[in-house]
């Protein structure tokens, strides 16, 4: 029984990752108002550009998840001229957004050979004796740097938002943009920026899951996590702490089902498929019973800012 936690807890970081970063990254694009449901096709091409920089180059782990952010930041762009300034509704947009990153992914991956070949991925830390010991060992040293970097990555989103003078900004724009506006903010370039820049997070989570939780790429691979983190961001209420919690809360349902396969429980293999959504699920009906709060998501959000009808 023992053995069963340590190994549960001591999986739970690397697949909790994937969720934070993306809803983190979801959090930064919808404080300031543009509704963020392309964050599925954005994991695929992060994974995708993940292993395929690590393919081409020399093995570079560094180099593939900087290739992930940054061909996820690129085609962001698509998705933010078309919502900031040619004004498309942005529910369209976003689910425009995953189905043209699913084709190009598959079309990309096939036509460069990078579909299901194996790489290396990115080592474990060595924190020496430490990484031996007992019980504690497995749990907290015996990961990758990134895990080691989620937490201050969650934290400086959050002391940026909440704290700086852009991030206050950037909320400013998504509560109210008119009011923005008149203190003499550039509403559409901020929002611009804080879809890129929200981008550059969940590309890095899909360059996670290929790069260095599965090393491998397989058309399709981000298996719904990006609609996931979608509800995260609303179960965290837009707060980059809570969806870390979140993100927690969902790596150990998905690390569970495995480890009971493991130990010897028999369960359906479509059973252990749709889990994660059952989770999805109960967070939501949760979430619709929760009291409601103003607090709850950016007043502005999934609005459109046309500057000539600001009243």
């Amino acid at each position: 029984m023992n053995d069963f936690l340590v190994t549960w807890i001591a999986s739970i970081p690397a697949l909790a990752l994937p969720y934070a970063l993306a809803s983190v990254g979801l959090i930064v694009s919808e404080r300031a108002g543009v509704l963020s449901l392309g964050a599925e096709g954005l994991m695929l091409v992060g994974a995708l550009a993940g292993v395929g920089a690590y393919l081409t180059t020399d093995g570079s782990a560094f180099v593939a998840i900087v290739a992930s952010m940054v061909a996820a930041g690129l085609v962001s762009v698509l998705f933010a001229v078309l919502v900031v300034w040619l004004r498309v509704n942005q529910v369209i947009a976003g689910l425009a957004l995953v189905f043209f990153c699913q084709g190009l992914t598959n079309l990309v991956g096939t036509l460069a050979d990078w579909s299901n070949r194996a790489i290396p991925g990115i080592a474990e830390l060595n924190f020496g004796f430490l990484s031996d010991l007992p019980v504690v060992g497995p749990i907290l040293f015996r990961h990758d740097v990134l895990i080691y970097l989620l937490v201050p990555v969650c934290f400086s989103v959050h002391y940026f938002l909440s704290s700086t003078t852009y991030g206050l900004k950037l909320k400013a724009v998504g509560e109210n943009p008119d009011a923005a506006d008149a203190a003499g903010i550039n509403v559409s370039r901020v929002r611009f920026w804080a879809v890129v820049a929200g981008a550059l997070l969940v590309g890095s989570a899909g360059g996670y899951l290929s790069v260095v939780s599965a090393k491998i790429w397989v058309a399709g691979m981000t298996s719904g996590r990006g609609w996931i983190a979608v509800a995260l961001v609303i179960f965290a209420r837009w707060k980059p702490v809570q969806a870390l919690a979140g993100a927690i809360l969902f790596g150990a349902v998905e690390a569970l089902i495995p480890q009971l396969n493991a130990a010897g429980v028999k369960l359906p293999q479509y059973y252990l498929l749709m889990t994660p959504y059952v989770a999805t699920f109960v967070v939501m009906i949760w979430q619709a019973f929760r009291e409601r709060s103003d607090a709850d998501g950016p007043a502005s959000l999934g609005q459109p800012y046309i500057r000539e009808e600001r009243t």
